[in-house]
Formats: C-alpha cells, sequence, structure tokens
C-alpha cells in the first residue's frame, strides 16, 4: 500500500514539478521579459530548487567517451555481451586505429568489477570504471531496476547472485581474469568464488574486495547495529512492498528506492539541506560551475533502484545477523561455502580508515577465511582519511587507492607458461 501511496503522490505533485521547471527557465532564460523583473535571479533559482526537489530521478548514463591509455585518447564503446533477466554484463571496448596502441591495449588485463545491487545504480561507479580503462579491459555488472523485471522471470535471492557472478566469470573467461568486488559483493563474490574452487574449476588471477562486509562483527556500524537490533519479521513487514501495476514488475515484493533513498538522507539530512542552501545561492550569484557539479552529483545520488526483497532478506539473514560466511556456515545450494579451498588466486583487500558503513577489519576479515592464500600472495590497503566512497570514488580512489591496486594486478598477470593454476580434482 505504502508503494501505491507513494505513486498517487508523485502523479499529484507532477503538475507542479513541470510547472518550476518551466517558471525556473522563464525567469533565468534572457530572451524573456520575466528575466529582466527584479529578484528574477532568486525566482529562477527558488524554482529550478523546487523543480529538482520534486523531479523523477532516472537512471544516468555511464557516459564514458574517452579515456587517456598508453598516451593516446582512446574512443570508448559500452554494450552488452550478456543479458540475463536481473542483471546485464556490460563491456567497456576501448578502439584505436594505430597497431602499436592496439598491442598495448590488447596485452592490458582483463577485469570485471561486481557492482553492488543496493539502491544506487552501477553508475555509482562510473569513477571507478573510468579510471581503470586506463591500464585494463572492464567489465561491469549492470544491476536491473526490480521494478522493471516481471513476475515471470521468478524470484531473485542471494544464491542467484552468487550464480550470476559465477556465470559472468566463466563467461569472460577465469583464467587471465581480475575480479574486484565494491562494499555489499564482496560477500557474493567471495562465496562464488570458493564454490568453483571446491569444484576445481579454473579461478580468476586475483580478487580484490573494497569495504565490504565479510565479518561485519567487526567495527560494527550503525548499519550493522540496525540488522542485529531489528529482528528479521520487522525487516519483512516493514521495507518490503509490492510494485504497483504501472510498472513492467506489477506484483514483484521489493525493497523500494525511494524507502532506501529516505534512509539514506535520514543518515546525514543536515549535510543534505545545507547543499541544496549552497546549490540555490550558487545559482543566485551565477556560480555556475558549482551550480552543475551539484546537479552532477545529486542526478547520481537521487537515481535509486528497486531491490528485490528475496535478495535483500537473504543478505539480511545471511550477511548481517547470522554471519555465515566467517562462521563457515554458509550453504548455498545445497554446497558448503569454504575460503579455504581458494588456490592460486592472489588477495587485496582495501579499507576506508573513516569508512561509516563498512567499518575497518570488516574487510580484512577476508584474509583470515582464506588460508588457502599463501602470504606472499595477499594484500591489504587502509586508505588514510577515506569514508566509504573515497576508496572507490574522488581524487583519493584516483591518487592513492589505483596505483597500488593496478600494481597489485600487474604483479599476478598470467606468464605465458603459467601452469600453476590448473584446476584440482572435485573433492
Amino acid at each position: 500500500m505504502l508503494y501505491h501511496l507513494h505513486e498517487f503522490q508523485r502523479s499529484l505533485l507532477s503538475p507542479l514539478v513541470a510547472y518550476s521547471e518551466a517558471t525556473a527557465r522563464m525567469y533565468a532564460s534572457s530572451g524573456s521579459w520575466m528575466s529582466k523583473l527584479p529578484g528574477a535571479d532568486r525566482m529562477a533559482a527558488g524554482f529550478e530548487l523546487m523543480y529538482r526537489l520534486g523531479k523523477d530521478y532516472e537512471k544516468p548514463e555511464f557516459g564514458i567517451r574517452t579515456v587517456v591509455a598508453h598516451g593516446h585518447e582512446i574512443p570508448i564503446v559500452e554494450y552488452c555481451v550478456l543479458s540475463k533477466p536481473f542483471c546485464k554484463l556490460l563491456r567497456f571496448k576501448r578502439f584505436s586505429d594505430d597497431a602499436e596502441v592496439v598491442n598495448d591495449l590488447k596485452d592490458d588485463p582483463v577485469v570485471l568489477v561486481v557492482a553492488p545491487l543496493s539502491g544506487h545504480h552501477s553508475t555509482l561507479l562510473r569513477d571507478t570504471v573510468k579510471t581503470l580503462l586506463q591500464d585494463h579491459k572492464v567489465y561491469i555488472t549492470d544491476w536491473i531496476d526490480a521494478r522493471m523485471v516481471s513476475l515471470s522471470a521468478g524470484p531473485f535471492h542471494l544464491d542467484d547472485y552468487i550464480a550470476y557472478v559465477q556465470e559472468f566469470i566463466r563467461h569472460i573467461g577465469a583464467k587471465n581474469l581480475h575480479v574486484i568486488s565494491v562494499c555489499q559483493p564482496t560477500v557474493p563474490v567471495l562465496a562464488a568464488v570458493s564454490l568453483m574452487a571446491s569444484r576445481g574449476e579454473v579461478l580468476p588471477r586475483t580478487l580484490t574486495m573494497m569495504g565490504g562486509p565479510i565479518d561485519p562483527r567487526e567495527s560494527p556500524t550503525k548499519v550493522n547495529d540496525l540488522a542485529v537490533n531489528k529482528p528479521h519479521s520487522w525487516f519483512q513487514n516493514t521495507v518490503i512492498h509490492t510494485v504497483p501495476p504501472n510498472y513492467p514488475g506489477a506484483g514483484r515484493r521489493v525493497y523500494p528506492g525511494f524507502l532506501q533513498h529516505a534512509g539514506f538522507i535520514a543518515m546525514n539530512p543536515g549535510r543534505h539541506m545545507s547543499s541544496h542552501w549552497d546549490f540555490y545561492e550558487d545559482l543566485v550569484r551565477g556560480d555556475l560551475e558549482d551550480a552543475e557539479g551539484h546537479r552532477r552529483f545529486y542526478d547520481e545520488y537521487n537515481a535509486v533502484l528497486d531491490m528485490p526483497a528475496e535478495y535483500y532478506l537473504d543478505t539480511i539473514r545471511v550477511v548481517f545477523q547470522q554471519h555465515l560466511l566467517p562462521k563457515g556456515e554458509w550453504d548455498v545450494a545445497g554446497e558448503r561455502v569454504r575460503p579455504q579451498d581458494i588456490q592460486g588466486v592472489a588477495l587485496m583487500t582495501i579499507e576506508g580508515e573513516l569508512d561509516d558503513i563498512s567499518g575497518i577489519g570488516q574487510t580484512r576479515a577476508a584474509h583470515r577465511l582464506c588460508t588457502g592464500v599463501p602470504e606472499s600472495m595477499r594484500e591489504h590497503y587502509e586508505v588514510p582519511g577515506a569514508g566509504h566512497y573515497g576508496i572507490f570514488s574522488g581524487r583519493r580512489w584516483r591518487e592513492t587507492v589505483y596505483p597500488k591496486l593496478r600494481e597489485f594486478i600487474r604483479r599476478h598477470i598470467a606468464k605465458p607458461d603459467d601452469t600453476s593454476r590448473a584446476p584440482r580434482a572435485k573433492r
């Protein structure tokens, strides 16, 4: 019912939102007589602020057109290489007409970025992808808004997420692949590779885990506390709702994006209020560069998706309440998850010193579980002064984290005569 009320409210506000947008343009346009009125700049700024507070935010594009790689500006083509009901595997293909550059690009390592299936779209990792493209062939998981997935596709559980990751790894080719998981996917990615190891399959060259809840019992955050302090039934009864009939996924049970967004805002309402006021003042002053920066940030931040209810509830139970992975008690489709079976895979964990979502030690716990990985193939990096988003986006990511990640991957690139990674016989 709450979802239906939200949609009803949205439909009621849509005329006001459209009016605010049109009025803002009339007061701001140099060709309009209204722009000559006293206080026109403030009226334009106020109406644009109203428009942006009320508008619907669609999924943004990655919009990566070119990157500088090997000293050359390289065009990028984004395309889907594998489509599943709940996810698309995207490739960012680099092109060049220079034979030498093509050879350089061809020899670059292959990277799969596993994006979170959470409130925000995978485009939140745009900076991650763009930076990686300088020195790597890049794939990314692009999760689909659950309200856009028909009921005929069936449910989507945490086990299905793991199966998707395994399929993507096999499709790309594990032998020369480097997997990077950001935030929540660290858990299902570790499970996926563990199961592949137990079956004797070929494994990726490296696993890099960034700011994820491998063991949420380490340095618990407010996010962890909420999951622990509320019973599982509370999440079922409070945050799970049914998609209304105006979407392709009508009838599907989801954790709605608008509720997740409300939670994001509630974590730091003062900062967002201040940001919107600054945006208003930037418009009044004519500081268009800062105003455009605000638009870009909130175009991404306010674009949210619905999560399948089964997946969300599984994650709450398995990861945050029962801690099945670090306890060694997690079974996926009847198979026990055994990180200790992983061999021949280099492991890197990255944490932010000031991360208030995945606390210090939660990601590093992967080293404690992966006992089959020798010390010489392990690396941990705690990023000074970085919060959660700073380890994969922004200046710290580009200047501090990425160089270390790049060198880690380079150290573990496949050698032509490498025979040490032949799959073990199935136990």
